[in-house]
């Protein structure tokens, strides 16, 4: 024998009904005309059948068949959410690829908690991280979001001050025990010092302070800074480095805090044509708000 077959309006007609006891309360609660409940339940008793309901001065009173039918109408009432509430949020789910380009410090030191936060909130978004210190990928569309310690002058892009990266010089303690710990800016050029290949800054730092230095006073040199802050961690000399990168060894410490080294500027960059992209939106104001928090 074939199955009946069921509209759920109609099943949700009538489980209105038996709560409400009258097709008044039960129009009143699906927002409904009476007329259309009463055929609603007319119809649904032809397929079935059966009578569901007895019409009585006071409203609609139940029959044993209604009855034995509710728990499995209830069933499809809280099928029928289940769907809708599935339905909707895969609706208004985000999902798709975001680019984001950060040097490398801020690539492996401060973004990765940030990323796990925003995998955590938003499952649908995949994001490639790309390890590059220019901004070329924006220009050419090879990222979506650049995350910068130098202001992009570029006009079609735009830029937003997140935060400020404090620089201190720093050591391991295992170093500091053997050559001790330098009490002045001056002291350090008795100090192996761990500097930059053909980066200039730390020179050009030195020369305003009036310490003069050439790529000769620093023991160990290189551009990479991974390569450089793990020079630190390992008790190769002084060095300097950003207090997001050097937290994470405990036994570096910072020194001479009276050296006061100008901060980096963080700026988070977009491309103007695509900062209206509600993707590129949700990820490029997590980023502002965690680098915000992780930079003070």
């Amino acid at each position: 024998m074939s199955q009946p077959h069921f509209d759920w309006t109609l099943v949700r007609s009538f489980l209105a009904a038996l709560e409400a006891g009258s097709l008044m309360g039960a129009a009143r609660s699906l927002g409904a005309h009476q007329p259309t409940l009463s055929r609603h339940i007319s119809e649904l008793e032809s397929q079935l059948g059966v009578a569901l309901f007895e019409r009585t001065g006071r409203g609609l009173a139940p029959t044993t068949a209604a009855l034995a039918l509710a728990d499995a109408a209830r069933q499809m009432q809280a099928g029928a959410l289940a769907l809708g509430q599935a339905l909707a949020r895969r609706q208004h789910s985000t999902q798709g690829t975001v680019r984001i380009a950060a040097s490398q410090v801020m690539a492996s030191c401060v973004l990765p908690p940030l990323l796990a936060e925003l995998q955590q909130a938003e499952p649908g978004i995949q994001v490639e991280l790309v390890v590059s210190n220019g901004l070329a990928n924006l220009l050419r569309r090879e990222a979506d979001i650049a995350v910068r310690m130098l202001r992009p002058q570029q006009a079609s892009l735009v830029a937003r001050k997140v935060g400020e990266m404090q620089v201190h010089p720093c050591a391991h303690r295992r170093y500091l025990q053997q050559a001790g710990v330098p009490q002045t800016p001056q002291d350090l050029l008795s100090h192996r010092l761990l500097g930059y290949d053909r980066d200039d800054t730390i020179l050009r730092g030195f020369a305003q302070r009036g310490i003069a230095l050439t790529p000769q006073h620093f023991a160990l040199r290189t551009d990479d800074q991974i390569a450089y802050g793990q020079l630190i961690a390992a008790g190769a000399g002084i060095g300097f480095t950003s207090a997001q990168q050097w937290r994470q060894w405990p036994e570096v410490q910072p020194l001479l805090p009276q050296l006061k080294i100008p901060p980096l500027p963080c700026w988070l960059a977009v491309h103007r044509e695509i900062r209206g992209n509600p993707l590129v939106r949700l990820v490029y104001d997590h980023l502002a708000q965690g680098l915000g928090r992780a930079l003070q």
